[in-house]
């Protein structure tokens, strides 16, 4: 049992250096940003997926291509998302032209992860158990 729950620690370390590796910038879009009433979808995610982002809604999922500051192409929908920051320079919402639609969403305080940080949030989560 201390053998796997150290392979666990271990895995844990390098997975933390690992994304340490990858574009911090792009942490700052990750989240969840909602959209008002009547709108084709009423909120996406964006999560780091590999080294880049990913957009996810009920209509589909779509990688995130960098164009500019706080530009992206939504490459499955031949569209853009332009990321608003407010004075601080946070990331509070986006804006989204794709597929004839165009929407302004404001980021929430929900929390978005990777499918790598969820795995090992959840393998943290049955050992505490435990």
């Amino acid at each position: 049992m201390k053998k796997l729950m150290m392979f666990c620690l271990l895995l844990g370390v390098v997975t933390f250096a690992q994304a340490q590796t990858k574009d911090s910038t792009l942490n700052d879009f990750v989240g969840k940003y909602k959209f008002p009433d009547g709108s084709i979808v009423t909120e996406v995610t964006v999560s780091m997926e590999g080294e880049g982002l990913v957009m996810g809604s009920s209509v589909g999922n779509s990688t995130l291509v960098k164009t500019g500051e706080d530009q992206f192409s939504i490459t499955a929908y031949d569209g853009t998302a332009q990321f608003k920051r407010d004075a601080n320079k946070k990331v509070i919402g986006v804006n989204i032209n794709a597929g004839g639609y165009v929407l302004e969403g404001t980021k929430s305080d929900g929390i978005a992860f990777d499918r790598a940080s969820a795995i090992l949030l959840k393998r943290q989560l049955f050992f505490q158990r435990k």
